[in-house]
């Protein structure tokens, strides 16, 4: 073969290998996109539009844990909202679709967890779910292990236990995996939604991060009941004014790197809403002030109507990169997200050649203005 011709061929390899992603368990994966866009939806009476061929994965949000610890749906109309994601895969067939476990106040994990029987049932229930629906994977939510929630069951046992519980869902998968005939290179997926600060403390973070595909770092809600001022609920840095403890993602991002987490198992969440705090004294616009009342949410639909009307003037905070509310009449503070501080969240991810980002949820953007900044963004 002539030099110059067996150069331009090795060349070309080179490229194609570059260009070609590779699986969990090292298979090519050539569907593998460079940076993950996962969406949580939620049932409705109006199921939303969804641009499939943009989305890397999308969550259904909630299933439970029934009396008997199965997985188990939580209404039968939830079948039918199933079927309407998974025909998505017709028009984008890397699209993955992973059934959500559990959500703020869910009990039953603690003892699904709790013995190697207990956990067998749990994977063995899941791995049904996943054949009789067609599904791609599950996202596990459990808010949060060790600690009581909502009246939720908790154990000082459910640090190691939830590894476990991990571990066996990830051995039953990859059973299923060879009993359906599934590519190597396109195993059932295991996520989970995990937040930051003292959430990690009842988690063994090294050993789940290795089980896990990636992680749904839930980094929103900042700011809330819980806090003793207003303050920015998402917010990418510290803002000047707010304490030196202050939550942010690249705070939370940090401590996962920290204790051994891959960059790219790193999803970062983002809210398509935002947090209303009533009350506030009028130092710094609201900004890091006392409260005395709260609005839990106000939906990007909602906040699309509100910006710099009846009162409610935008301000961008520019060492936090987001932008707030400020209506000095009623004295309410509004944290959100919009387009301009989603682009910045996904251009950090990029920059840090993190997983991707992860959003909750479809419902509350409509017309799609947050999700194209963000997909517009990855790309």
């Amino acid at each position: 073969m002539n030099r110059r011709i067996l150069l331009l061929v090795l060349a070309l390899l080179v490229l194609a290998g570059c260009a070609i992603q590779r699986g969990r368990d090292g298979h090519i994966d050539r569907q593998s996109r460079p940076y993950k866009l996962v969406g949580y939806v939620t049932p409705a009476k109006d199921f939303p539009r969804l641009d499939a061929e943009k989305l890397s994965a999308i969550n259904f949000a909630f299933a439970h844990i029934d009396v008997n610890g199965n997985v188990a749906l939580k209404q039968a109309e939830d079948t039918e909202l199933l079927a309407q994601l998974v025909a998505l895969k017709a028009r984008n067939p890397a699209l993955k679709i992973l059934l959500s476990i559990g959500g703020w106040g869910l009990d039953g994990f603690s003892d699904a967890a709790l013995s190697e029987a207990s956990r067998a049932r749990f994977a063995d229930s899941a791995a049904r779910v996943l054949a009789r629906h067609r599904l791609d994977g599950v996202d596990i939510d459990w808010e949060y292990p060790t600690l009581p929630g909502p009246g939720i069951v908790h154990r000082t046992e459910d640090k190691r236990n939830f590894t476990l519980l991990l571990q066996a869902v990830r051995t039953r998968f990859d059973a299923l995996a060879r009993e359906q005939g599934r590519a190597a290179g396109d195993p059932y997926l295991i996520t989970a939604a995990l937040a930051d600060r003292e959430f990690v403390a009842g988690i063994e973070l090294d050993r789940v991060g290795r089980v896990l595909d990636w992680i749904n770092l839930m980094t929103y809600d900042f700011h809330g009941s819980l806090t003793a001022t207003t303050g920015h609920h998402s917010a990418l840095a510290r803002s000047a004014t707010s304490a030196p403890d202050e939550r942010s993602v690249e705070a939370a991002v940090k401590q996962f790197l920290d204790a051994g987490v891959a960059a790219r198992k790193l999803v970062v969440g983002v809210p398509f809403y935002g947090k209303g705090f009533i009350g506030a004294q009028p130092a710094n616009h609201g900004l890091d002030q006392p409260f005395t009342g709260r609005v839990p949410m106000y939906a990007w639909s909602q906040l699309a109507g509100m910006i710099d009307r009846n009162g409610y003037v935008r301000y961008w905070d520019e060492q936090a990169k987001e932008p707030y509310l400020w209506n000095a009449a009623t004295r309410e503070f509004v944290s959100y997200d919009d387009p301009q501080s989603l682009a910045l969240k996904a251009e950090y991810v990029r920059t840090n050649r993190l997983g991707g980002v992860m959003y909750w949820e479809q419902n509350n953007d409509p017309d799609g203005t947050l999700f194209n900044a963000l997909a517009h963004t990855l790309r």
